[in-house]
């Protein structure tokens, strides 16, 4: 299709270039202001629903988030949260 399309353009090479540039800004400024508005409103990016029970699993009513019973403890996990054992750097590193 874009072989028959660069034949079919008139004027040589400059001719060519111009016209196309100018089919890929009509078909943007088509888009832009023909399709996607009439495409808006069939999109879904506008329906939010914002409510107080969000139904997110773990989160509970008052806006903070619960702590699920078999979360980790300090004994469980296989570092330190409290201090940095790497070692410190080296001047040449």
């Amino acid at each position: 299709m874009y072989a028959w399309i660069w034949r079919k353009l008139p004027f040589g090479l400059p001719g060519k270039l111009i016209g196309s540039v100018l089919l890929a800004a009509a078909t943007v400024a088509l888009l832009w202001l023909v399709v996607f508005p009439w495409a808006e409103p069939l999109l879904p990016f506008d329906d939010v629903q914002v409510t107080q029970d969000s139904g997110v699993p773990g989160e509970s009513g008052d806006g903070g988030l619960t702590v699920p019973s078999n979360a980790p403890t300090d004994e469980e996990l296989p570092y330190s949260t409290h201090s940095n054992n790497a070692p410190p750097p080296t001047p040449n590193r």
